[in-house]
């Protein structure tokens, strides 16, 4: 009996320690990942980056900045701009996402959206959303957007209504102040403001599956990071699975690879 207990007791000790092992597993900070640049090309350094996409050869960004918010779509190869629509000095730009033939278009703090046809830019409509609006992105199904919080609000594309949210986390802690987003092969990617990392969000769970460390671009892009020319644009050709990356002020924009995650 002495003997049996034993092992039964050793037995239930083994699980509960593998169990252990394997929630301290689960609940580690997702692992961190750099980059190598593939190629750089020319962005306009006066350019507040808020929002930024790629559609049939052509980059579509937004700004902010009261003033000097505008949408702009641009040539990649050369940087020479095709369209572009100033916005009402009344209201700070923020991020873009394009849905079939509309392009919408949040403000920061004045919980208004603007719908323009994707061609010429003419202005359709408005939306109103409660909080205030950072950046948007989308997959084929719905739209997603940040508002400074660690909150992503899931839209209805058509009429722009909020169908649900998650809270983003690494760890078990909120990741706040996410910026500027873009749907890359079944992942949410998000700029958290005023740092140099892209986050890679599951955004069933809302965990960070791991971070892209880009702060080596900096440098590369004449930037320091520490006031207004902080990290925030990102784009994907997923007909060529290219992924670009830009930020405020920058004079580039640069294609990238992430490379493998390191704990």
């Amino acid at each position: 009996m002495v003997s049996e207990r034993f092992h039964l007791g050793g037995s239930l000790l083994c699980a509960a320690l593998a169990l252990g092992f394997a929630i301290a597993v689960q609940a580690a900070p997702a692992p961190v990942g750099g980059y190598q640049v593939v190629r750089a090309y020319p962005h306009d350094a006066t350019a507040f980056t808020q929002g930024l996409f790629y559609r049939d050869g052509f980059i579509f960004e937004s700004t902010g900045l009261r003033g000097r918010s505008f949408i702009r779509k641009w040539n990649l190869e050369t940087g020479s701009v095709e369209q572009e629509r100033l916005i009402d000095s009344r209201y700070f730009g923020e991020g873009i996402v394009d849905w079939k033939n509309r392009l919408y278009e949040l403000t920061w703090t004045n919980e208004t959206g603007f719908i323009y046809d994707i061609d010429s830019f003419e202005k359709l409509g408005e939306f109103s959303y409660p909080g205030e609006g950072w950046a948007l992105t989308r997959d084929d199904k719905r739209i997603m957007m940040s508002d400074g919080t660690a909150f992503i609000r899931f839209l209805d594309p058509d009429t722009l209504k909020e169908t649900g949210r998650i809270e983003v986390t690494d760890d078990g802690v909120p990741v706040r102040n996410l910026n500027e987003l873009e749907w890359v092969k079944g992942e949410l990617l998000a700029n958290v403001w005023q740092t140099t990392r892209i986050a890679r969000i599951d955004v069933k769970t809302g965990k960070v599956l791991g971070w892209i460390e880009l702060a080596g671009l900096l440098k590369e892009a004449g930037a320091t990071g520490q006031r207004d020319d902080v990290l925030n644009g990102i784009a994907y050709d997923a007909a060529t699975d290219r992924l670009f990356v830009t930020g405020k002020l920058w004079p580039k924009l640069f294609e990238i690879k992430p490379a493998s995650p390191t704990r």
